[in-house]
């Protein structure tokens, strides 16, 4: 056959044309790979450049160092000059290569895959994004976990991928694409489903981990990116349009109480206080990453916020027994600190009388917000849930105006006075005010003599429409106090809490004052002190002390400079002072200078006369008595105080903080934070470590791990 067959058998073939798929394909990697080639020929054009740009410096280094060393009063000096600088452009050359030479050594080189049609690629990468979390994590798994390491990763056709020595995983999520960077989902599934789908997955992986098929480390960062789709609050939920506000936090100004002369001042006295409201908003402020403002920091308050196991009378009509312990100050060698403790008589359930209880709830715009409202509800639920069948309850809210939402009902009929609760919803400005007349009126058209008549308010403290100011509503307070009804009040959110108001309502109706800030904190004051919250065993009790000159030289009352009363307050009964609730504990701490401490902060007077020094005639009991103490208070159904008193003598006095009980050396650790948070005038050197190892020592009994969480309150204080 000769070419003219050939060529004429060949005109004769019908010779399709190109694919126009494989033919874009075959171009775009051709492409690819002659954009590859070009940036190696341009970083080694760099390399040359930078090659050049330094040897013309050294020969410019070089000549200059040979000039200057022709001189011969400089050769020596040139020489030696000369050789460190070759040394030091020496080095800076080798850097260059040697980081030039890394970035060649770790560049990407591509897959060699066989070249496929567009439509095939389409079809293989759906099929790659109905992999689900388990899947790939199971795949990852079949490698050794000694020897797979997350190296990098990088963000490739829409997803995120995870290089693990040549092996990927994409992470999905009801087959939604994740971004690990910045998390969101482009479809958001219903938040039941995606919760259920979310949780199943995670069933799924820590199911792969117990079988040996996932390492901890992968099941981890699955795990992670799976709560971090979680937390994504979908439309509606809070975080979207909840109130926020911030700055507006008040608090009354506190003045530390000043050291005193036994001599000019023998004698000391204050109210009790019992409210917790100061711990907690310290707590949520350091676990919020900030240091709380001083006067939001009531060392007193600090120290009540913890159960002591102090001795717990058996005599209802005699409810305190008093515990007295003398020992060194841990951050002051040359003082000793005064532990006084009391515990209220502890009611047992059988014991407990009928409770009329008025819940006034604040439903205003303020409370929009998921630290507020929400918690409010579930607060009150869980209160609900500890009280007697014939118990009382009725809902009162303000917004921008009050109203009743539930009538007094029994708690036998639980599910109508849920049901209530569950229907509010936040809105209006804050008429509180007037819910607070409104709320007093049903607590007292259903008053009940022979129980418990309260109104407990919920709220954040930001009245702004109706009663405003603040000693109209104590003298509206102190008249209902009169006629046997008492308030409690709890605080929730931040950013506008009203805490100086607060603490004034509840002082003032005969009640406490707490700082829900979340779950655990509710059930601590709603579950298990609901009885210390509810139910009174004492109420206008007042301590009083007084100091002998021939042992004390000076004394500082630790805390409770809002609850200080005059000298001739202790034994009028028309003054009024802080209640105590059934089995609630109360804790003061005074720091007292002996006679012939070295360490008086106040000098003696110089032209004082020696005939009236100020000292007592020495008595007998003078030489053992460090001070006497008394309680007033009056039975929750009497108006006139009764009177117990008890001396404070060396017998009580232990000479090493290691002796005296857990206890106290926890109560002192809460007192030195406490000092520290407001500037620790008083504290010396005392750290912030010297007040966890104090602690340490002091955390044997912690049934719900209050003082553990203590310790971690330090720890993030001394961060900040």
């Amino acid at each position: 056959m000769n070419d003219e067959e050939i060529k004429k058998i060949m005109q004769q073939l019908d010779i399709p044309g190109p694919d126009e798929s494989k033919k874009k394909v075959t171009v775009n990697a051709a492409m690819t790979e002659f954009n590859r080639q070009k940036q190696i020929i341009q970083k080694n054009f760099k390399g040359i450049e930078g090659e050049r740009r330094l040897t013309g410096k050294l020969k410019t280094v070089l000549t200059f160092f040979g000039e200057f060393a022709m001189k011969k009063s400089f050769v020596i000096t040139g020489a030696v000059t000369a050789c460190i600088a070759l040394l030091i452009i020496g080095l800076s050359y080798f850097s260059v290569y040697k980081s030039d030479f890394q970035t060649k050594v770790v560049q990407y080189e591509p897959e060699k895959t066989p070249i496929q049609p567009s439509d095939t690629l389409e079809q293989n990468n759906k099929r790659s994004q109905k992999d689900t979390v388990t899947n790939n994590l199971q795949k990852i798994g079949s490698v050794d976990s000694n020897q797979s390491v997350l190296t990098k990763t990088e963000k490739q056709d829409g997803k995120m991928r995870f290089e693990d020595e040549g092996i990927f995983a994409s992470v999905m999520v009801n087959e939604e694409k994740v971004d690990m960077a910045s998390p969101s989902v482009t479809t958001q599934p219903k938040p039941k489903e995606r919760s259920r789908n979310i949780v199943s997955e995670k069933k799924k992986t820590t199911a792969g981990l117990r079988q040996g098929n996932i390492t901890p480390r992968r099941e981890a960062l699955a795990l992670e990116e799976m709560d971090c789709i979680a937390t994504i609050p979908p439309p509606g939920e809070h975080g979207i349009n909840e109130y926020r506000e911030t700055g507006r936090d008040r608090f009354e100004t506190i003045k530390p109480n000043p050291v005193k002369m036994v001599t000019e001042e023998p004698v000391s006295t204050f109210s009790v206080d019992v409210d917790t409201a100061s711990y907690a908003f310290i707590r949520r402020q350091l676990n919020h990453g900030a240091l709380p403002q001083k006067n939001a920091v009531r060392v007193e308050e600090m120290i009540n916020y913890f159960d002591y196991d102090y001795s717990v009378p058996t005599d209802r009509s005699r409810p305190f027994q008093p515990t007295i312990v003398v020992y060194p100050t841990p951050w002051n060698s040359e003082t000793k600190l005064l532990h006084i403790g009391i515990k209220g008589y502890d009611i047992v359930p059988e014991q407990k009388p009928v409770s009329n209880l008025v819940f006034l709830l604040d439903v205003s715009g303020s409370m929009n917000s998921h630290d507020k409202l929400p918690l409010l509800k579930h607060s009150f639920r869980m209160l609900i849930n500890t009280l007697n069948e014939e118990d009382t309850i009725a809902i009162v809210v303000y917004a921008g105006a009050a109203g009743t939402v539930l009538e007094p009902t029994k708690v036998k009929e639980k599910s109508k006075i849920l049901a209530a609760l569950d229907k509010l919803q936040a809105g209006g400005s804050t008429a509180g005010g007037e819910g607070v007349r409104k709320a007093y009126e049903l607590a007292e058209a259903n008053f009940n003599k022979e129980g418990v008549n309260r109104v407990i308010l919920a709220t954040d403290g930001d009245f702004n429409v109706g009663i405003q100011n603040p000693e109209e509503l104590k003298n509206f307070i102190e008249r209902k106090r009169a006629k046997g009804i008492f308030l409690s009040v709890l605080g929730f959110g931040q950013g506008n809490y009203n805490d100086a108001l607060m603490q004034k309502l509840a002082q003032n109706g005969n009640g406490n004052a707490a700082y829900i800030d979340n779950l655990n904190e509710a059930r601590k004051v709603l579950v298990d002190e609901s009885s210390s919250t509810i139910f009174t065993i004492a109420k206008d009790v007042k301590l009083q002390i007084e100091f002998n000159p021939n042992l004390i030289a000076e004394y500082r009352l630790i805390g409770y400079e809002t609850r200080i009363l005059k000298r001739e307050d202790f034994n009028n009964d028309k003054v009024d002072a802080g209640d105590i609730g059934s089995g609630h504990s109360v804790t003061a701490l005074y720091e007292i200078t002996p006679v012939n401490s070295k360490q008086k902060l106040i000098d003696d007077l110089r032209y004082k006369d020696s005939n009236h020094s100020g000292k007592t005639e020495k008595k007998s009991f003078n030489n053992n008595e460090y001070g006497f103490l008394k309680i007033r208070y009056k039975l929750p159904d009497s108006d006139k105080s009764d009177l117990t008193t008890t001396s404070i003598n060396k017998d009580n006095e232990y000479t090493r903080i290691d002796d005296v009980s857990a206890d106290v050396r926890f109560a002192a650790s809460v007192a030195a934070f406490g000092q520290l948070l407001r500037g620790g005038t008083y504290t010396g050197e005392f750290t912030y470590k010297d007040v966890i190892n104090l602690a340490k020592t002091a955390i044997e009994k912690d049934t719900f791990g209050y003082r553990h969480e203590f310790l971690n309150l330090i720890r993030l204080a001394e961060n900040y």
